[in-house]
């Protein structure tokens, strides 16, 4: 099996579900990262991923507020005197908020909030960490794109595309979710144009249905086995993947 060998990883939303398991995982991993950037937000709870912090000395805990620019420039600053000219390789922006928000229901607050979390915030999150990512692309004298090289992953969702919107929506209408995510799916390819040049890849991947706080009980992947197929997707992604819209498996997905 691949390898992620990617040696700096920045995790947005890393103190619970699929980030926290993000972190243990990429510090289990048989070729571990020499930093392990895990986020957190100051309202969530992070005794979990302080335990770790403590346990590794490889894993940093970040404050970060995907929603504020003067966090989001805070947290640049502290991972950029973390990592130094090595730069950035693999930048995660997993942090995400849901609604349930029906067409009876929905309101411009809440769905300004889920746009502002799930769209905005990944997007200048990676325009604020592009100088550490293009660091990274230009220290590796590598020809492929890569995780191991520079890569940007958004966390979407299978809920994102328009195509299969009709077969899914009577399980889940969620406007504001929905929405979000075919935006953040439209900022992932547009990433990929942009940053071709500086040999940075930029893919969206949907994780599964994901047994979380946000996903529920009744979902049908545990966070356990959704991280492992991400890990082994990580450490296979190449240039041929960039711009794409992908499921565990490495499948491509329609917008």
């Amino acid at each position: 099996m691949t390898t992620l060998k990617a040696q700096s990883v920045l995790v947005t939303g890393a103190n619970k579900g699929i980030g926290l398991e993000l972190v243990k995982q990429l510090i289990n991993s048989s070729v571990p990262p020499t930093q392990t950037l895990a986020t957190f937000w100051q309202s969530s709870s992070t005794q979990e991923l302080e335990t770790l912090a403590n346990d590794h000395s490889s894993v940093r805990m970040i404050e970060l507020d995907v929603t504020d620019s003067a966090s989001i420039q805070r947290a640049v600053e502290r991972v950029e005197a973390v990592l130094g000219s090595t730069g950035l390789n693999l930048l995660i922006n997993n942090a995400g908020i849901n609604s349930h928000a029906t067409l009876e229901n929905i309101t411009a607050e809440d769905m300004m909030a889920v746009y502002q979390t799930n769209v905005v915030g990944p997007l200048l999150v990676s325009q604020a960490f592009l100088p550490l990512l293009k660091k990274a692309a230009q220290a590796l004298d590598m020809e492929e794109m890569s995780c191991k090289k520079a890569a940007i992953v958004n966390i979407t969702s299978l809920l994102g595309s328009i195509t299969l919107s009709q077969k899914n929506f009577r399980r889940a209408a969620m406007y504001p979710y929905r929405l979000s995510k075919a935006a953040l799916n439209m900022a992932s390819t547009c990433l990929s144009e942009d940053l071709k040049q500086y040999q940075i890849l930029s893919v969206a991947i949907h994780p599964g249905w994901v047994q979380t706080d946000m996903g529920g009980k009744e979902a049908l992947v545990s966070v356990s086995d959704s991280v492992s197929n991400l890990m082994k997707l990580f450490a296979n992604l190449s240039q041929c993947d960039t711009g794409k819209f992908l499921d565990l498996e490495g499948g491509e997905l329609p917008w």
